[in-house]
Order: C-alpha cells, then sequence, then structure tokens
C-alpha cells in the first residue's frame, strides 16, 4: 500500500486522503455504516469534479449522432474522391459546430481519476482489520486523519470486502440482487447513450442497387453490433461485481446512477424511449 509510484503519490494518495476525511466526519458524528456512505460520497463527490468535463463529452456525443445521417449521405456521394470527401466532411463538423476531438479529450483526462478512485476502494476493501490503522496511517497527511482503530467494514450487515459469490451460502440468494441491480444500472445507461429511433416505420426497400445493397448490409451489421454490445457489456459488469467485493459494486453503482441522471440531463431518454412498456415521452 506503500507503493511510491508516481500514479499513487498524484492520485491514490490524495483519494484516500479524502475517503478518509469524509469517514472521519461521518464516524465523529456517529453515522452509522460510516464506509460505505463514505464510498458513496466519494464517489459523488470525484463525479461532481468530472461533471463538465463528462457533460462535454456527452454533448459532443450528442452532436456527433446528430451529424451521422448527413456523414452517411457525404460518404455515398463522394465514396470514389477520398480528398472531397475529407473536406466536406470538415465543413459538415464545422457548419454543426464539431470539434473532433472534443469528446477524446474529456475521457483522456477522465480515466486515470476514474482508475485511481477504483483503486483507493480496491485497496481499502480489501484491507484487514490488522492492517488498515498501521497502512492508513502511513499514508494520511494530517495526524488528525490518522485512524485510532479498525473501522466496520460492513454496510446494512453486508461485509464490503466479501463478494456475492462468497456471501451467497452465507446469505442466501438474496445478495444476488448486488450484481443484477449493477446489470440494469448498467444497461439502462448503455440504452441511454444510443439514440431514440425516431423512424417508426422502416422502409423494408426491396431490388435495391448493388451500391446502396452493400451500404443497408453494413448498417445492419453496425446496428446488429451495436445491439449485442448494448447486452454484452452490462452482462460483463454484472457477472464482475458476481466475483468483485461488494464495495467496488457499491462505488460502481453510485457512479452508474449519477451517470444516468446526468445522461438525462444533457440527452434525455435516449434509446430508452424505445421500450413501449415504459411509457416514456
Amino acid at each position: 500500500m506503500t507503493d511510491p509510484s508516481l500514479f499513487n503519490t498524484f492520485l491514490v494518495w490524495p483519494i484516500i486522503n479524502l475517503l478518509i476525511g469524509i469517514y472521519k466526519i461521518l464516524f465523529f458524528i456517529h453515522f452509522p455504516y460510516a464506509l460505505g456512505f463514505s464510498i458513496i460520497i466519494l464517489t459523488i463527490a470525484i463525479r461532481f469534479i468530472l461533471y463538465p468535463l463528462t457533460t462535454s463529452q456527452l454533448k459532443a456525443s450528442k452532436k456527433m449522432q446528430e451529424v451521422n445521417p448527413h456523414l452517411s449521405k457525404l460518404k455515398e456521394k463522394h465514396k470514389n474522391d477520398a480528398k472531397t470527401l475529407q473536406a466536406e466532411t470538415m465543413k459538415l463538423y464545422k457548419e454543426f459546430g464539431i470539434n473532433p476531438a472534443a469528446g477524446c479529450l474529456p475521457v483522456i483526462v477522465q480515466i486515470p481519476i476514474i482508475w485511481g478512485l477504483y483503486s483507493v476502494l480496491d485497496k481499502i476493501v480489501h484491507l484487514g482489520a490488522k492492517d488498515v490503522v498501521l497502512n492508513i496511517n502511513k499514508i494520511v497527511y494530517f495526524d488528525f486523519l490518522k485512524l485510532s482503530g479498525s473501522w466496520d467494514t460492513n454496510f446494512f450487515g453486508i461485509p464490503l470486502g466479501q463478494n456475492p459469490s462468497g456471501l451467497i451460502s452465507k446469505i442466501g440468494p438474496i445478495i444476488l440482487i448486488v450484481p443484477i441491480l449493477t446489470f440494469l444500472f448498467q444497461f439502462i445507461q448503455s440504452k441511454m447513450m444510443i439514440p431514440h429511433n425516431k423512424d417508426k416505420t422502416k422502409n423494408k426497400e426491396k431490388n435495391l442497387p448493388a451500391s446502396k445493397a452493400g451500404e443497408k448490409k453494413k448498417d445492419d451489421f453496425a446496428t446488429a453490433f451495436q445491439s449485442q454490445a448494448l447486452y454484452i457489456f452490462p452482462v460483463m459488469i454484472g457477472f464482475f461485481s458476481y466475483t468483485f467485493p461488494i464495495g467496488l459494486s457499491l462505488y460502481w453503482n453510485t457512479f452508474t446512477i449519477f451517470g444516468i441522471l446526468q445522461q438525462y440531463l444533457v440527452s434525455g431518454w435516449g434509446g430508452l424511449k424505445d421500450f413501449k412498456f415504459l411509457k416514456i415521452k
């Protein structure tokens, strides 16, 4: 836990100090399950810090979705003239006020911070009762942040350092609600990122020219890939939450719920509108 790498020095240790500061406040006011709620509050705080960057990324993504139909027409029109296609594409980006790099920079900045937060929680939830005081007190910047004793790692009776796969024999199938909720939250966010299909009546054109048929096959493949990814990624995250400590799932679900709210504020319900049974307008 005392690895002197630059990543730990400039990212992991400051986040740990922030977590310990939140924990000490909650512990001082006798707030129940202080460690679990410290993880939630820390995650929300990080999300607020990243809010402007994430919003910029989401807006850039939304603009790219809006311009995609026009971009497809340009590709068809100038498919044999790469130079003209490039010039017309840049003109289209300028017309819609799109900076192609605008969506990349926020992601590049966010990744190390998110990974740092994950690393912090991974270290915290794996610390045993005997190790927590010794290891934490070596890292904190101020004496008032030092721990005088080990903390309670339970959150509403569930140990944050254990995973659902190990707890199912002790608690029962009810613990499966953790990976199920993780899957559902991730699926909702993934679905919201996909544009709403406004065209309710898809034309089933027949006898298309060979070039059009080829383009249609590419579009069908892209759509099929997007649909599969929509389910595969949430299933993967749900499985990981089944094998990862509960503390990490607590962080990830808080992170995702915040992301859903931010996605709604920026882009609305997106593809979630396509689920008719939800009656979302």
